[in-house]
This record gives structure tokens, C-alpha cells and sequence, in this order.
């Protein structure tokens, strides 16, 4: 294990981070900072060095998912661990495709936290085994999603420029704004995908647009 390792702690309860801590000193580890959202962790990195960003995934300001976008466009050689309550294929996939190379759940043993900041920290992937199977059972289940692509009516051009702006969070206003339509329209847009794609809310639409890698920047 190499103790010159540089951790940075994020995650909005304090008394976590204060317990993570205590454990990673006993252990050998540096915790060099911690912050409360990513905001704080943005801030401490641009004038700190850190080899290994762990983040929980829900807090306030700046959520976990949008940190690790930040911080690969920003600190590219930072290597970043989830360390989250969040055991849903949803969260994992935002997590693993905003740049995580590392996903644990928080009722994790400490030798498995150990392992896996010292895996992350060699910039290699770890999954605790929960998460594994969440994966795995993705994985499984893709073939009937590239099957049913046969009979999947297209989507026309609005329909994926709309769809892109979900994908970027923006609301029904801000979308027909930048698109010049009335929100109504945005609305009707967004029923004509579901029925489209067979997705049930806008998480299902997100998703659907992830595992056809319908846009670059996701």
C-alpha cells in the first residue's frame, strides 16, 4: 500500500466523514481535506493535490454525479471512488459514466473500503460485489434491448435534440427556450418518447439514451 497517497473525502454528513477518516489514519492512509458538497471539492483541488476524489453521490450544491464530471474535465488524473447508499443501476451507470473508476456501498467492511481506495488509487477498476451483480445483470439483460431495436420506431431529428436536453437535466421551460418552442410542445415531445421507446419516466429516457450511446457528451 502506498501511504503517500493523497484522499480527499466528500459527503455532506460529517460524522461519516469524520468516521471514515479516523478509520483511513489508523490505517496509513493521508486524508488531506474534506468537503461537504462538490463545490467545497472543486475548490480544494484547485489549490491542493489529490490522487483519489471519494464521494458520496446525493448532496447538496453539487451532487456526486456532476463532481466527477468536473473533475475529469478538470483534473483529468484524479481517480475517483463512489462511496454511496445509491445501489441502483441508474446511479451507477450516471456515476461510471461521468469518469468513477470505483463504486462501494457505504455498509461496505473497512477492508473492502481499504482495497478499494488502494485499487482506485492504481487507477484500476473496483466494484464491491453488489454493485458487480447490478453490472452484470445490466450486461444480461442488453441483448433483449439491441433485439427490441428492430421494432423501435425512430426518432425524428426534435425528438433527439429533445431527448439530448433531458439528458442534460434541463426542465420543460429551459428546453423550449433554447429550442424556441412553447413548453407544451416540450411536454408532448416528451410523452411521444416514452411511448417511442417504451421507457417508463424520464430516468428510463436517460438510460435508453446511454446504452444506445446516442450522444458523445454523456
Amino acid at each position: 500500500m502506498d501511504t503517500h497517497v493523497k484522499i480527499l473525502l466528500t459527503d455532506d454528513h460529517a460524522m461519516i466523514r469524520q468516521g471514515i477518516k479516523s478509520f483511513l489514519d489508523k490505517d496509513g492512509f493521508l486524508v488531506v481535506g474534506e468537503a461537504n458538497n462538490g463545490i467545497e471539492a472543486l475548490e480544494y483541488m484547485k489549490a491542493n493535490e489529490v490522487d483519489v476524489l471519494v464521494t458520496d453521490i446525493m448532496m447538496p450544491e453539487m451532487d456526486g454525479i456532476s463532481l466527477t464530471k468536473a473533475v475529469k474535465k478538470q483534473h483529468p488524473d484524479i481517480n475517483i471512488l463512489a462511496l454511496t447508499m445509491l445501489n441502483e443501476s441508474y446511479n451507477i451507470k450516471q456515476m461510471l459514466s461521468a469518469g468513477a473508476i470505483g463504486y462501494i456501498l457505504k455498509d461496505c467492511t473497512q477492508e473492502e473500503l481499504r482495497k478499494a481506495i488502494e485499487t482506485v488509487a492504481q487507477g484500476k477498476n473496483y466494484y464491491s460485489q453488489d454493485v458487480t451483480e447490478i453490472i452484470m445483470e445490466g450486461l444480461t439483460t442488453q441483448p433483449k434491448a439491441k433485439k427490441r431495436l428492430v421494432t423501435e420506431i425512430p426518432l425524428t431529428k426534435r425528438e433527439k435534440e429533445i431527448l439530448h436536453l433531458i439528458c442534460k437535466e434541463k426542465s420543460n421551460q429551459e428546453i423550449a427556450d433554447e429550442l424556441f418552442i412553447s413548453a407544451r410542445t416540450v411536454e408532448a415531445h416528451k410523452r411521444n418518447l416514452l411511448e417511442k421507446t417504451g421507457c417508463k419516466n424520464i430516468a428510463g429516457l436517460v438510460l435508453y439514451a446511454m446504452e444506445r450511446k446516442l450522444f458523445n457528451d454523456l
